[in-house]
């Protein structure tokens, strides 16, 4: 397809972004649309699927016909039959007419299913029947009716990961995955923020009548910075408010960064990425890495005292008075960047003997229990989880090295050299 006609689609759409990702997925979106294959769009929330899921259809030969978006997510499990498919009436309690279902009203059109991942699954089966043979039967009813919808789904989840729980149809997931389109996340898009941020600016001026809202180099910096785990949603907010409450209209990096969320530590950051990858963690375990990080930042707090002090006479004095202190501080060095965090290993996997969960009296954890000895065995198998873990977060963010130690809850820097030790390739 035609740069042209991707800029023309942008204009038509109102999406705004020049992002390679973005771009394709615009290019598949169309070259799609004029057939009548099931779509599959994947995409974190708050990224715009719902865009792409009419581009498809006012594209296609069915843009005379409906058009309707569902969120299954937001339909009661009791009630989603009947919403999709209709009820006759006296077919339950509160049936008292029949009701017509979408996909019989929505014949010849589009139904957009998001948040197709809480679908229940006796609801799956009845949608894997429509996609198949274009036909269902309404709640309460023997008779096979005929329906001619184009269905589009969407999902934030790993539908996979549900296939394999038992949570989503694996014949369903093949027949809705007949073309997948990513939407990338906002953070994904390069410059795209930035784009957004004047687009949202200039519509909030209008509706509010207000000058509309500019960025610093400074500010500007920081916003494409910022990771916006809410994606264009959030980015939305975030202009709408300073557009209403701000009196100068030009944001500075301060007046930026009271309206955005304040970093949260590593620590819940990465229970949350590690349990939306299927790893997952006890209180002990992020316990443990409370204690190990505090013992990392203690040593590094005696090597820099221990550093200062050695500069000067008066310094020199208390070394050799308080040499008990510091005696230690390069062979912990050593230990904390040779031993693998134990944060970094998959709860699930660990051998019985890592800890004893009859005494639940956590009370007393002892900060040494994490820096101990092993078993040359044990380690072995602790590196390799380790090695598992830092692959998989890589893989993740597409080898970029900030993002995947965001993800591990380490620095850079140590990624780095876990990188050389265990020669990953990237």
């Amino acid at each position: 397809m035609k740069d042209i006609d991707i800029l023309h689609i942008k204009q038509r759409f109102g999406i705004i972004g020049n992002s390679p990702l973005l771009n394709q997925a615009i290019n598949v979106a169309a070259q799609v649309a004029p057939t009548d294959m099931t779509v599959l769009i994947t995409g974190e929330s708050g990224s715009g699927k719902e865009s792409f899921s009419k581009i498809i259809h006012y594209l296609s030969v069915r843009k005379h016909g409906q058009f309707i978006a569902i969120n299954c997510g937001a339909i009661p499990e009791g009630t989603i039959d009947s919403e999709l498919f209709g009820h006759e009436k006296g077919s339950f309690t509160g049936a008292y007419e029949a009701r017509k279902g979408y996909f019989e009203v929505t014949n010849g059109g589009t139904i957009f299913l998001d948040e197709i991942g809480e679908m229940p699954l006796a609801t799956q089966a009845r949608l894997l029947r429509v996609l198949e043979n274009g036909e269902f039967i309404k709640v309460g009813s023997s008779k096979v009716q005929k329906t001619d919808v184009r269905v589009i789904a969407a999902t934030n989840v790993n539908l996979l990961s549900a296939v394999e729980k038992g949570k989503f149809r694996e014949d369903l997931y093949y027949r809705l995955n007949t073309v997948p389109i990513y939407v990338p996340a906002l953070r994904e898009r390069d410059q795209d923020a930035e784009l957004l941020f004047r687009k949202f600016a200039s519509d909030f001026s209008d509706k509010y009548h207000v000058k509309p809202i500019s960025l610093t180099p400074e500010a500007k910096l920081e916003l494409l910075k910022f990771r916006f785990p809410g994606n264009i949603r959030q980015l939305k907010n975030l202009v709408e408010q300073m557009s209403v409450l701000e009196m100068e209209r030009e944001i500075t990096l301060d007046v930026l960064q009271k309206y955005l969320p304040k970093n949260t530590s590593q620590l819940p950051a990465l229970y949350r990425n590690l349990k939306d990858s299927d790893e997952h963690f006890s209180e002990r375990d992020l316990l443990y890495k409370v204690l190990f990080d505090m013992k990392k930042d203690m040593t590094e707090l005696k090597k820099l005292v221990h550093d200062v002090l050695q500069k000067d006479a008066v310094g020199t004095d208390m070394l050799e008075e308080h040499h008990e202190l510091f005696h230690n501080i390069h062979e912990d060095t050593t230990k904390e960047e040779l031993k693998p965090a134990p944060y970094l290993i998959d709860a699930s996997k660990r051998e019985p003997k890592d800890y004893d969960y009859s005494d639940n009296n956590d009370d007393n954890v002892d900060i040494e229990d994490i820096t101990h000895e092993t078993e040359e065995d044990e380690s072995l198998s602790i590196e390799k989880k380790e090695k598992e873990l830092i692959v998989k977060a890589l893989k993740k963010n597409k080898n970029k090295r900030k993002y995947a130690a965001e993800d591990l809850g380490i620095s850079e820097r140590t990624l780095y050299r876990k990188i050389k030790q265990y020669e990953i390739e990237e």
